[in-house]
């Protein structure tokens, strides 16, 4: 009998979440979803359409309306449009923390995660998707890395990207993420405790995927007969 599987991984920002969970869905086939792409895409839209950050009730509105594709390719589409590139621009992160704490907008895109984790094995990343959107799932991992290290391939990203970027002003504002999405009173950012602790401070993107790979050998005989 074929069974679907998620595999959560959960942790802070600049971990390397997505590029592990991209990697880890590819090897596996199952597809990818990328919850923190879906925040980033209404902290946008906010922004684009003037509502703002503080906003509760606009957010979730637009939360709840948002049309928001997450295509095998890699690509993020809100309401039709590429916006791949726009959600990564560095105050669009910051706003995406501030928007997630916002529990409407919150329920509003774990419905929708959890509709697409219901029908596809999946690879879902973010910060409560062990303890909130699945906490069922077959597999969870938390990763982590020392926000040093964390800053670091943060500012690196952005800088292979055109972006410019300063080390002292990322490692401040990820020191002040890690505050605001741990503490926040909705679905706050913390290690699940039946989740596999993974410190990626030390390894490459290669080590920590095969790290992965193991534990979701370990946790579902070998992955073997799951539906995808």
């Amino acid at each position: 009998m074929t069974k679907r599987i998620i595999v959560a991984i959960d942790g802070p920002a600049g971990a390397g979440k997505s590029t592990l969970a991209k990697r880890v869905a590819a090897r596996l086939s199952f597809i990818y979803i990328d919850t923190g792409a879906m925040y980033r895409a209404v902290a946008l839209w906010a922004r684009r359409t003037g509502v703002e950050w503080n906003d509760l009730q606009g957010l979730e509105q637009l939360a709840r309306e948002a049309e928001i594709r997450l295509e095998r390719d890699g690509r993020v589409l809100l309401n039709g449009e590429d916006v791949s590139s726009a959600i990564r621009e560095p105050d669009i992160s910051q706003g995406a923390s501030i928007v997630s704490a916002v529990s409407g907008v919150r329920r509003a895109l774990v419905a929708k995660q959890q509709e697409m984790g219901e029908i596809h094995s999946a690879v879902m990343e973010g910060r409560d998707i062990g303890t909130v959107v699945f906490p069922n799932a077959e597999v969870k991992v938390f990763l982590d890395a020392t926000p040093e290290v964390r800053a670091q391939r943060r500012v690196s990203d952005l800088q292979s990207r055109g972006i410019p970027a300063d080390f002292d002003e990322v490692l401040r504002e990820m020191k002040q993420r890690d505050e605001r999405d741990s503490t926040r009173p909705d679905s706050p950012l913390r290690q699940a405790p039946d989740a596999t602790y993974l410190d990626s401070s030390h390894m490459d993107a290669g080590q920590v995927e095969e790290a992965l790979l193991r534990i979701v050998r370990e946790r579902t005989s070998n992955g073997k007969e799951v539906h995808r």
